[in-house]
């Protein structure tokens, strides 16, 4: 069956409806608490993950860049549990991390501002202009997550196969909806396809990770890919020397059979202000 992708606005109940969904289809449900869970498996602590978890990176400093390799490990939690199948992937932009992936029903929910913002005060039993400045600040902080780190419009109604109104439909017929959709029989023939897919994102994802946790490659302008084991490297480098580092750390990961090195060596200045 599909690989299930949630997509929220703040306030819309999807949790409790994505909950309803991995109950009835015997799904896994990977959300915060699941990445909580498993975290230490990655190298990962809880003051990490409040630290970076759905947080644009940016990349100029050597901790900067450290930051930007831990949301990397967040992603590859959610890719390996893709791998495994059966599960609904909640937020984290994991449909645009899937990109391509030919078992994935990418799910979106909305609902009119100011409804949310009633939802969530009762729900959390706040003030409602406190409920307000909440809601609005997630918006911003989704979006911008989505349109820096995947370069896409958060409410691109193109990006979704469903996209449900909550303050229109009730819950059980959303969740009757995604069931039904999510065992359609396109989903079913995609899957082994799909997962070789996965796998090369994961091994291109492992060797960005690794690049970014080097302390000799000082800044990252290139694109990783990867196909049956075979990472290419593309973009440019500062030097000769994090030219060879970054092939050397490609070449070193386990699963790459070999490395395509198209990089580039860029004399670069730094501007100081």
């Amino acid at each position: 069956m599909a690989i299930i992708t949630i997509s929220r606005e703040m306030g819309t109940g999807a949790y409790k409806i994505a909950k309803d969904v991995a109950k009835k289809l015997k799904y896994t449900l990977v959300d915060g608490a699941k990445i909580a869970e498993v975290a230490s498996r990655y190298g990962l602590t809880n003051d990490i993950l409040e630290r970076v978890d759905e947080k644009p990176p940016v990349y100029r400093t050597a901790d900067d860049r450290l930051n930007a390799a831990y949301l990397n490990m967040i992603e590859l939690i959610f890719l390996d549990f893709a791998k495994a199948g059966n599960v609904i992937l909640y937020g984290r932009g994991c449909q645009d991390l899937l990109k391509g992936v030919g078992n994935m029903l990418k799910v979106r929910f909305i609902a009119p501002f100011e409804e949310r913002v009633e939802n969530f005060a009762e729900r959390e039993w706040i003030d409602p202009d406190l409920a307000h400045e909440y809601i609005r600040k997630s918006d911003h902080q989704r979006a911008g997550f989505i349109h820096f780190y995947f370069d896409r419009n958060w409410n691109d109604p193109l990006g979704y196969d469903l996209t449900f109104n909550t303050s229109v439909l009730s819950e059980p017929a959303i969740v009757d909806c995604i069931v039904a959709a999510a065992k359609d029989q396109r989903f079913k023939d995609g899957e082994e396809d799909s997962i070789k897919l996965i796998d090369d994102i994961i091994l291109a994802k492992r060797t960005e990770t690794e690049l970014l946790r080097s302390g000799n490659i000082e800044s990252l302008h290139l694109k990783i890919t990867a196909y049956n084991g075979v990472v290419h490297l593309s973009g440019h480098v500062h030097s000769e020397e994090e030219l060879a580092e970054a092939a050397r750390i490609a070449d070193g990961l386990k699963s790459v059979k070999s490395v395509k090195n198209d990089l580039q060596v860029v004399s670069f200045k730094k501007y100081k202000e």
